[in-house]
């Protein structure tokens, strides 16, 4: 069962995530033929570290939070906040490099699955509770900057939410794991 795991980084955590790197690594490590799709958020320019990104497939919630809650960097006080939220992947294509993760947050609403009319998005996961019965969001990862990738996955979050209000982020973002 795939979750979405986000954190954001508090201010002047870079010595601390650089100091811990290791740890977060060898941590990542066994997680990772579970991992479906993870990597850094960075600042506006692409260079600073702001966040990571995880989804990963795991049995239920309480192994997701596990896999979370125990990860070094959020352990060392490095995240906040800490999202974890069940998903339920559409699009992997791991062929693409993506440069900007877009995520959308609504209401939640009955969950249905969205006509995707091109090849833009390399990952789309729709967000739900833990029942699978109500969609509360999107996260998708596409080639597109951020200033356009909004737009991009907008005709999407529009079909997958009841004109509730949406919030759409668009941040850059690369892919993650060892080389």
């Amino acid at each position: 069962m795939p979750f979405y795991v986000q954190g954001d980084d508090k201010p002047e955590v870079l010595a601390g995530l650089i100091e811990n790197a290791e740890a977060h690594w060898s941590y990542m490590d066994q997680y990772a033929d579970r991992l479906i799709l993870r990597g850094p958020t960075l600042s506006g320019d692409g260079e600073d570290h702001t966040g990571s990104v995880h989804v990963v497939d795991v049995d239920d919630r309480a192994a997701a939070e596990r896999f979370a809650y125990e990860e070094p960097y959020w352990s060392a006080g490095f995240y906040e906040p800490l999202t974890v939220v069940r998903a339920v992947v559409l699009v992997n294509r791991t062929d693409d490099a993506p440069r900007t993760l877009v995520t959308a947050e609504w209401a939640p609403v009955e969950a249905v699955s969205p006509q995707l009319a091109d090849g833009q998005l390399s990952f789309l996961a729709l967000l739900v509770d833990d029942d699978g019965a109500k969609s509360v969001g999107l996260v998708a990862a596409l080639t597109a900057l951020p200033e356009e990738a909004a737009g991009i996955v907008s005709p999407v979050a529009d079909q997958l939410n009841d004109e509730s209000a949406m919030v759409i982020t668009a941040r850059r973002w690369q892919r993650g794991g060892r080389s």
